[in-house]
């Protein structure tokens, strides 16, 4: 097996609503804003080369959207989703499993395409994975969640054949990973921990999006149900703490990666740095 961080670049989020109810003057010391009191964050995807099997796990905002939606995000970087698939040595043509932690736009945006008016599959020869709670969550949205979830980002899945779902009470259909399901941020979403040689490591998604994030009250006001949030990171990060599992952030703008340590304060961040520094 061999893993291949992928970087589809960067976009800004009010900092407010990332960090909930936690006061400006906390947050800001590892999170300055800029003058409209927004925050840069990562786009961070995981693609997993396993025997025959090229899994990508979600794959950032993509780039279909209207000029007036994607201002709205302020996208910045050098990184895509294709470059960065293109310098671990792989095209679209060859992922064989799109593995979508949730439907949000900016973890599935980047799985459909756009030609004119045509909407297409980016991973043509692969299965998208999600699962029925939370498909349904998404294709039937919330209020809250509706702007979250676009039509033209899930739709196309479904008519294309390529739809595959996941059974929550049943054994991990991938043999590199298994699965946990949280449901404080939105329905069943879904966490791959991946063992590799001597590492047990975490893609934590939007359960714990930045390593800022891990203290236990430190949950985004994005989060449906922010104290099942807070309880399923606790949970989460003692078991992480134990077995020395390492997490994953797709979200953090510089830490791709941390393992974890207990303090008088709870878990929190032993060593941060990236994957390579990991494994």
């Amino acid at each position: 097996m061999n893993l291949h961080v992928i970087n589809t670049g960067y976009f800004k989020l009010d900092g407010g609503a990332m960090f909930g109810v936690v006061p400006k003057s906390i947050w800001q010391k590892t999170n300055p804003p800029d003058a409209n009191n927004l925050c840069t964050w990562a786009m961070r995807c995981l693609l997993i080369e396993d025997g025959n099997r090229l899994i990508l796990v979600d794959n950032g905002i993509g780039d279909k959207q209207d000029q007036k939606f994607l201002s709205y995000y302020y996208l910045h970087g050098n990184d895509t989703l294709n470059g960065s698939l293109k310098s671990a040595g792989f095209s679209p043509e060859d992922v064989t499993d799109m593995f979508l932690t949730h439907l949000h736009f900016d973890h599935c945006g980047g799985g459909v395409k756009r030609a004119g008016e045509k909407l297409s599959l980016t991973f043509p020869n692969a299965k998208y994975w999600s699962n029925r709670d939370h498909w349904n969550w998404a294709t039937y949205p919330n209020v809250r969640e509706k702007a979250s979830f676009l039509p033209e980002n899930i739709e196309p899945m479904l008519h294309s054949g390529n739809l595959e779902f996941v059974d929550p009470g049943g054994p991990s259909p991938f043999g590199s990973f298994d699965i946990v399901y949280v449901s404080g941020h939105t329905e069943k979403m879904m966490l791959p921990v991946i063992k590799y040689k001597n590492t047990v490591m975490c893609f934590v998604s939007d359960l714990i999006p930045s390593s800022s994030h891990i203290p236990v009250p430190y949950v985004m006001g994005y989060d449906t149900r922010p104290l099942m949030a807070m309880d399923e990171k606790e949970t989460f990060l003692a078991r992480a703490a134990e077995h020395g599992i390492l997490l994953f952030f797709e979200h953090d703008p510089a830490i791709e990666c941390c393992s974890l340590k207990r303090t008088d304060r709870g878990v929190r961040m032993d060593r941060g740095g990236l994957l390579k520094d990991f494994i």
